[in-house]
């Protein structure tokens, strides 16, 4: 008899006998890997005044081994993180509701000073899910994915990182003007001022190697026809219909620290060759978490990385006012 069975979930199905949010809470928990109730109130139930539920039902999934929560470090108030438990993880893959994750989180990750990075990639999201709501757009509580992996060379590098990108999130939104609808996509990477700009840039060098990346067939390949019909073509144009939107968010110190770290990335990208030759290709723009919580991302609240520094909204076109980074 297996684990969820002996529990009395039937893996690969709803949880019998689970109310509807509980339900819900779980794919979330497994996508966005670690979420505070208060977060997940938000992304869930964005009428309620109160975290009481959604804490009630967290109680009642681990109750039947799905979830787990740990202590957030630094907090005197004693928060709770969120995350699904392998009978959990095993739950949702069996139902293929979700494509399956190969990270998934361990009580020693959930615990550790990984914590703070997490909540934050989450709370960019949700910045996003929670301004979809008030302009009518569509993106909701699993429209981002937790850093996917993109290669970005052929063969083994020295370094095992050195031949794939990850962004901290890949987010897909549906714009809404009228009768027109547009999906747009962005990387998303969040710095909580804790690393340095040389090695923020150095993430900006890797974009814009997969922009150019076009990858090598195998020796057992060539000479046969490739999957485009013989066209060689960049990587990217596999997964996304355009290039995507590169939004580098900063947030974890004060505003005038922010604006350095942004004017500082901007001279290191400007002598970075690679990124000069890739740079039609890339569309870049900076912003602090703050900002974007407070005015939404249509706002002319970024400002570009590369070319003028006039501040733009998300779409990262010139706009005439702005409260810049």
């Amino acid at each position: 008899m297996s684990t969820a069975i002996a529990s009395g979930i039937a893996v690969g199905s709803r949880p019998d006998g689970l109310p509807r949010l509980a339900q819900e809470l779980l794919p979330v928990l497994y996508q966005h890997r670690l979420l505070t109730a208060d977060q997940l109130t938000r992304l869930l139930r964005p009428t309620a005044t109160t975290t009481r539920y959604v804490r009630h039902q967290l109680q009642v999934l681990r109750s039947h081994g799905l979830t787990e929560a740990t202590a957030r470090r630094h907090n005197a108030a004693g928060e709770l993180l969120w995350y699904v438990t392998p009978l959990g993880a095993e739950t949702i893959e069996a139902g293929r509701e979700l494509p399956a994750r190969s990270y998934r989180i361990t009580n020693q990750a959930a615990a550790s000073a990984l914590q703070e990075h997490t909540l934050a990639i989450n709370n960019t999201a949700l910045a996003f899910v929670e301004h979809a709501r008030r302009l009518g757009d569509e993106c909701g509580p699993l429209s981002w994915d937790m850093e996917p992996a993109h290669r970005v060379r052929d063969g083994n590098a020295r370094h095992g990182d050195e031949a794939w990108l990850t962004p901290d999130a890949v987010l897909h939104y549906v714009r809404t003007i009228g009768d027109e609808r547009t999906l747009l996509t962005f990387l998303i990477e969040v710095d909580r001022s804790t690393m340095t700009i040389a090695r923020l840039a150095a993430k900006l060098h890797a974009y814009a190697r997969y922009a150019t990346y076009i990858p090598q067939p195998s020796p057992a390949a060539k000479g046969r026809p490739s999957a485009a019909g013989g066209l060689v073509q960049e990587a990217w144009r596999e997964r996304y219909a355009a290039f995507p939107r590169i939004l580098l968010v900063l947030t974890g110190a004060p505003s005038r620290t922010l604006r350095h770290r942004a004017a500082d990335l901007r001279a290191l990208a400007a002598a970075d060759p690679r990124i000069a030759r890739a740079a039609t290709q890339l569309q870049v723009g900076v912003t602090s978490l703050e900002l974007l919580q407070a005015h939404g991302p249509f706002a002319p609240i970024f400002t570009p990385v590369l070319g003028d520094t006039a501040p733009t909204d998300v779409l990262l076109h010139p706009a005439e006012t702005a409260d810049p980074l």
